[in-house]
């Protein structure tokens, strides 16, 4: 059996053009890594309260949130703590594609990290994800920093893809 192996940057490449794979990026050249694709930052929330998880779902509730707001230049300035983000560029997954992204290194050098969940086969949206601030100090991010770089594998063909509560987030229409 062979070993899975994320996408090279060619293979990438080609599904952004033929399946749209990914849009709204910023500078694809820039984005392109030999085996993956930064995703880039567009919008910060702090937390205002507790969510709910359960089993099902029918009790799931999401805590309030609040959009933050850069400064003049485009810097967030972020305490220690957890927030939401949400990303520029929106992923429509193909039904043999499976997707998981780790946060780029200079991040984590600066005492932060990104906690993600998988990208399904199916699922087309621009999502969201955890950012954990650890450094006492706090952290600067700015407008579209590139934060994580999300890896593409291909799996066995799916005959139903992702159809959850996130499906066709934030693409308006």
């Amino acid at each position: 059996m062979n070993q899975p192996s994320p996408l090279n940057r060619e293979e990438i490449r080609r599904l952004i053009g033929e399946e749209r794979l990914i849009t709204g990026y910023i500078d694809i050249e820039k984005q392109l890594q030999p085996a993956g694709f930064d995703l880039t930052l567009a919008e910060v929330y702090e937390f205002l309260d507790a969510g709910s998880v359960d089993f099902t779902n029918e009790e799931r509730r999401l805590p309030e949130m609040r959009p933050l707001k850069p400064d003049g230049e485009g810097w967030y300035r972020l305490p220690r703590g957890c927030y939401l983000i949400v990303y520029n560029e929106a992923v429509r997954i193909p039904l043999d594609i499976v997707a998981i992204a780790r946060p780029r290194s200079t991040l984590l050098r600066c005492g932060a990290s990104i906690g993600t969940a998988v990208w399904d086969p199916g699922y087309e949206g621009r999502s969201s994800s955890l950012l954990m601030v650890h450094n006492p100090h706090g952290i600067r991010l700015k407008r579209n920093a590139r934060v994580v770089q999300l890896l593409f594998f291909r799996i066995r063909r799916v005959e139903e893809g992702y159809r959850g509560a996130y499906q066709r987030e934030r693409l308006g229409g």
